[in-house]
């Protein structure tokens, strides 16, 4: 038996309409499966959950590969995206190009997958992960947080596309 209850599709439709209304930062989640291969993969939904502990939350599509790595005491980084990196972006939401998605000379995979160029990097570990309809909500306590020297302006989505940040830095 399946725990998604069907929505009528004029309130799921109403709902992703809306929701087109909120602008987001871009973040690639990466980690490592279980014999030490790095995977990365796109998301906008993410937020900062409490500072004590330290944490927060990235929902993940039951469907996405990544989604089954992502359990308990797993590590995984947020990676905040540059507006320089819709590439990448691109490369981590689009299956047919997952071979592609760590030819960027700047990931750092010794360790749990980290992305060097990025704005931001949080390092987790998956503390709690809640079913939610067709995502799961992941729960990262935050254990490391690494800062990119470079002033960068970041990567934006809004109304189904990626747009620019018209500020002065």
């Amino acid at each position: 038996m399946s725990d998604v209850v069907p929505v009528p599709m004029d309130l799921a439709d109403a709902m992703k309409k809306g929701m087109r209304q909120w602008a987001s930062g871009v973040a690639v989640i990466s980690t490592k499966d279980t014999s030490g291969l790095p995977h990365a993969m796109t998301a906008s939904s993410l937020t900062s959950v409490t500072d004590n502990p330290p944490s927060l939350l990235v929902c993940v599509n039951k469907s996405a590969r990544m989604a089954g790595m992502l359990t308990t005491e797993t590590l995984f980084c947020a990676n905040l995206l540059t507006e320089q990196q819709q590439s990448l972006s691109n490369a981590c939401a689009n299956p047919a190009e997952q071979d592609k998605r760590f030819d960027d000379a700047s990931w750092d995979i010794q360790g749990t997958p980290r992305l060097t160029s990025a704005s931001v990097s949080f390092e987790c570990r998956v503390v709690n992960s809640v079913p939610q309809g067709t995502h799961n909500i992941v729960v990262g306590e935050i254990i490391a947080v690494h800062f990119n020297a470079q002033s960068t302006l970041p990567l934006c989505y809004w109304n189904g596309g990626y747009q620019r940040l018209n500020i002065a830095l």
